[in-house]
């Protein structure tokens, strides 16, 4: 769902993706075979492309629920022991209080922060946080970088004839996961 979504947002933003593609290319070389993990530290502004990602489109927007143990006292309100408590990470990553403009996608949000998605950072929570924090992540993130890597390093793409950026559908479906309702059509145009 990330590298799908990553992939639109990039199709929407045809600078972005000259970017991202110039500076994996600039950094690993034309002639590369296969890419490999080690790449992965070889391509900042592709890292923050995936946090930005993360941030706007959350693949299950509702971590999974908690239960307090004791009473607390959350902004104000009292909440009791044993109460189940959702946190939506999805209205995280778009609050405008935490963010600049959270409706746009601008990886360069993230030059300079420290800001990531390990669970530290609550304004940024795709994989959650704590004792409970996704054990998928690290096998999540490998994919996620790897393929969208490979994607943008051994091919250009380009909208299919006819269609423009702005013709892009970014609405969302789902209910517990978030998907993007409409595929999106890219077409490979060149190959490394």
């Amino acid at each position: 769902i990330n590298m799908i979504w990553a992939m639109t947002e990039l199709a929407r933003n045809p600078k972005l993706m000259k970017k991202v593609q110039s500076e994996i290319r600039d950094n690993l070389g034309n002639n590369k075979e296969t890419i490999t993990e080690e790449d992965i530290d070889k391509v900042p502004y592709l890292k923050m492309v995936i946090k930005e990602t993360f941030r706007l489109h959350h693949a299950v927007p509702l971590l999974l629920p908690r239960e307090t143990m004791v009473h607390i006292k959350v902004q104000g309100y009292n909440i009791p022991p044993k109460t189940q408590i959702l946190v939506n990470a999805g209205a995280i990553g778009r609050d405008p209080k935490l963010w600049t403009n959270p409706e746009e996608f601008n990886p360069e949000r993230f030059i300079n922060s420290p800001v990531d998605y390990r669970g530290q950072y609550f304004e940024l929570l795709p994989f959650g946080s704590g004792r409970r924090i996704c054990p998928g992540m690290p096998m999540g993130m490998a994919t996620v970088e790897l393929g969208l890597l490979n994607l943008l390093y051994f091919f250009d793409w380009s909208l299919p004839d006819g269609m423009t950026h702005e013709d892009i559908d970014t609405e969302e479906a789902g209910t517990l996961t978030i998907v993007k309702k409409v595929p999106l059509k890219l077409v490979p145009i060149r190959v490394m």
